[in-house]
């Protein structure tokens, strides 16, 4: 943490994972609160387009300095698999986790006198309580009863989510592969998170990022949240479950896909 390198890369981080959640966590709480048009002017498909968006322009913010991994899993995939120095990784985990409190911050900063009259709802992060729980984990308004997702239901869709993510991520920075041209590749990686939240996103609300849960978690106790730390759901779905996709991913994609690969 002494050397000049490092540091910028901590603030980088810090800040690339707070503009994440400072829209991702913002469009949910415009979706929820609808302050502009009527409830069904807003829906999961808005959701999906905040948080890609919100992905690939915080990767454009921090990804010359730090390479925007903004998120955990990212950061021990590439740890694992794609020799990023291990003594880098708490570092990055403290910056992306006090960049998304402080983006949940953000949030509250222009939602506040929506969220305080609807009750302090949970827009923060993922799971049961959150503001779309009745689509997350029970049946939509009109439609038969289903139930609910479980929590092994939950944590399995974040491994595959995440793994896909890294495969997203990998494939975008692989020259070796379809190369992405000029810097386009932060808008890529964003549109790998929309087809994530699109495709896989039901069971858990596709947190597949271990800061981008728990940070904004944390602040959502302090301003009065409830039931966002009840259970073990907060543990296992969102922090263990895209720790162990992110490395499963990097794994997978050097078994399946790198060995195939156009040598350089």
């Amino acid at each position: 943490m002494k050397s000049k390198g490092l540091w910028g890369e901590f603030v980088a981080e810090l800040v690339g994972t707070f503009v994440l959640i400072l829209f991702g966590d913002g469009v949910v709480a415009n979706v929820g609160l609808a302050p502009r048009l009527a409830s069904p002017g807003y829906d999961w498909n808005t959701i999906i387009l905040g948080w890609g968006f919100a992905v690939a322009v915080a990767v454009y913010v921090a990804g010359g300095i730090s390479g925007a991994h903004i998120n955990p899993a990212v950061t021990l995939a590439a740890a694992v698999k794609r020799d990023f120095p291990w003594s880098k990784v708490i570092p990055y985990w403290i910056a992306q986790v006090i960049g998304a409190f402080l983006g949940a911050l953000g949030v509250y900063l222009v939602y506040m006198d929506g969220l305080k009259a609807a009750g302090m709802p949970n827009v923060w992060c993922t799971g049961w309580g959150s503001v779309f729980g009745k689509a997350f984990w029970g049946s939509a308004q009109g439609a038969a009863a289903v139930g609910h997702y479980s929590l092994l239901n939950a944590t399995v869709a974040e491994i595959i989510g995440t793994a896909m993510l890294i495969w997203g991520i990998y494939a975008v920075l692989d020259t070796r592969n379809i190369p992405v041209g000029a810097n386009l590749w932060p808008l890529l990686v964003g549109f790998v998170v929309m087809a994530i939240g699109l495709s896989l996103g039901g069971p858990s609300g596709y947190a597949i990022n271990p800061a981008r849960d728990f940070g904004p978690r944390l602040f959502g106790v302090l301003v009065g949240t409830k039931g966002l730390f009840d259970g073990w759901y907060w543990l296992v779905a969102p922090i263990i479950g895209p720790f162990v996709g992110g490395v499963l991913g990097a794994y997978t994609y050097d078994w399946f896909i790198t060995p195939y690969l156009p040598s350089e």
